[in-house]
């Protein structure tokens, strides 16, 4: 009986944060209630309030949950015996392939720093750190000289192409004429040969 009581209880929480993710998109961080959410997922706000005891809980449960997912989905695709420019494709790749779906995620994570405290920002930060230097290594490995100690462009460049990737979400949109797959390579391409002429 535990397991069945601990899969139902993963099972709510996810799509207690699925709904939350959408309201909170939606209205925003300060005026999305937990009432609303409650009313969105379908549950009770005592029930809301048994799984996420505040509102900066759920937030937090929200983006915390879509790094460690896009964190295992680039761990998964990162395979060091790959020449570095198809490693780097694979990567990319992964990135755009678990934000597929998870647009209310990606927003609540941009936009919901305010609403947490500095030890949750700290996590956050953790992991998104762990991420980014998954692709410096590779870009470092490509480009060798964007860690020159006198003008250092591995960061720039990494974030560029987080950029690339992060706010694809304003404009994308599945079933479109470009694929992820296509946007994958156009953004991989982008980076291999800008870096080329980077100095």
């Amino acid at each position: 009986m535990a397991r069945t009581r601990a899969q139902d209880f993963e099972e709510k929480q996810r799509g207690i944060l699925d709904k939350a993710a959408a309201v909170f998109a939606d209205q925003g961080m300060e005026k999305a209630s937990m009432s609303q959410i409650a009313a969105h997922a379908q549950v009770s706000k005592a029930l809301l309030y048994h799984y996420y005891p505040s509102k900066d809980a759920l937030i937090f449960a929200i983006i915390i949950t879509h790094l460690e997912e896009l964190d295992a989905a680039v761990e998964a695709a990162d395979d060091a015996t790959l020449a570095p420019p198809d490693r780097l494709r694979h990567l990319v790749g992964a990135v755009l392939e678990t934000y597929r779906g998870a647009d209310n995620q990606h927003k609540v994570q941009l936009n919901a720093a305010a609403a947490l405290s500095d030890a949750q920002k700290a996590e956050i930060l953790t992991m998104e750190r762990g991420i980014v230097r998954r692709f410096a290594t590779v870009l470092d490995q490509i480009n060798p000289g964007l860690s020159n100690t006198e003008r250092p462009l591995l960061t720039p460049v990494t974030m560029s192409l987080f950029g690339m990737m992060n706010w694809m979400y304003m404009w994308f949109r599945d079933g479109g004429r470009i694929s992820r797959e296509d946007y994958a390579d156009v953004a991989t391409t982008l980076i291999l040969e800008g870096i080329k002429a980077v100095r």
